[in-house]
């Protein structure tokens, strides 16, 4: 909808500041606020405008963006003291974007409709360089009228739109995408492992992976920042446990004997107590090195993820 140039953003962390940035850069006008007004210095500079509280932001917005690092950060963000629901109202669209708990997102979006407003829940998937390039794929679940009245939107921040039904689908599905995500992390620490040991070049070992079966997104992404020894994948170790002990949720939900799931939350506690909470989530693997006092390098793999790829136009995936 043509009246919808009007943005407000709340959370502008490592994703959220990339996510930001693509929106103005396509010409929305970009109402902004965080807990730190420092991160948002450079997005004000190039043109967001900065408001002191949520009030302000509904006042000069009709789509509100959160994009918050837990399910307490969005809850404090809606229903904490001069929370969204105040002030929020039949004209305008929430869109939640980051991975929380399908329960809560369920609650706080029937507050937010009592108060006549819309609400889809949209979590993103593929990688902070693929954010940042506006390549991300977008996981969306709500009304299809709001679908339809976002995907402008979000064919700006994204490129691969999958709708995928009522409120709590993209939010369960974006939980089970990072489990497996973090299960491969783990694999793939214990795959290069056994090519040091055996005296594989781990170059060698990392091509090999890469054109077999056992290939995958991850692979792709974070094996090569593990082999350079900056393991920058911009994912930090309290938001990997967070997600993790999302999907052991979902298991003890639905009472599913798993096993890998209990295995995957206990080494990444492990790895949070070692670490810290802000350590990077692949440097999940130095506990694998540490225990075999080897390190997992190889020359000519990058420190940072860059998508060198132009920016796509945003697509819905229909099948």
């Amino acid at each position: 909808m043509n009246q919808d140039i009007n943005i407000g953003f709340i959370g502008l962390g490592n994703v959220g500041l990339k996510i930001a940035s693509r929106i103005l850069k396509d010409n929305y006008n970009l109402f902004i606020n965080d807990l730190e007004f420092n991160k948002c210095e450079k997005l004000i500079s190039n043109g967001a405008i900065w408001c002191d509280d949520y009030q302000k932001i509904s006042e000069k917005s009709s789509i509100i963006i959160t994009c918050l690092p837990s399910p307490e950060a969005v809850k404090n963000v809606i229903e904490g003291k001069n929370g969204l629901v105040n002030y929020i109202n039949r004209n305008h669209l929430w869109i939640e974007m980051s991975t929380t708990d399908e329960n809560e997102m369920k609650r706080l979006s029937k507050l937010l409709e009592n108060k006549n407003a819309e609400v889809l829940e949209s979590p993103i998937t593929g990688g902070q360089h693929r954010a940042e390039s506006g390549n991300i794929s977008i996981l969306v679940s709500g009304k299809r009228k709001n679908f339809d009245r976002a995907f402008k939107l979000l064919s700006t921040i994204g490129h691969e739109i999958l709708f995928c039904g009522k409120i709590g689908n993209a939010s369960t599905l974006k939980i089970v995408t990072n489990f497996l995500a973090s299960t491969n992390l783990v694999s793939l620490g214990e795959a290069l492992m056994v090519c040091k040991k055996y005296g594989i070049d781990l170059r060698t070992a990392y091509h090999g992976i890469k054109i077999s079966s056992g290939n995958s997104f991850v692979h792709e992404t974070e094996s090569r920042v593990i082999l350079n020894g900056s393991y920058d994948v911009g994912f930090t170790m309290d938001l990997v446990c967070k997600d993790v002990n999302l999907f052991d949720k979902l298991i003890d939900k639905f009472n599913i004997p798993a096993e890998l799931s209990k295995i995957i939350n206990k080494i990444f506690s492990k790895g949070l107590n070692k670490y810290g909470k802000r350590s990077l989530s692949t440097s999940i693997v130095k506990i694998l090195e540490d225990k075999c006092n080897e390190d997992l390098r190889a020359d000519g793999f990058p420190e940072k993820l860059i998508d060198d790829n132009p920016k796509k136009r945003g697509i819905e995936i229909k099948f």
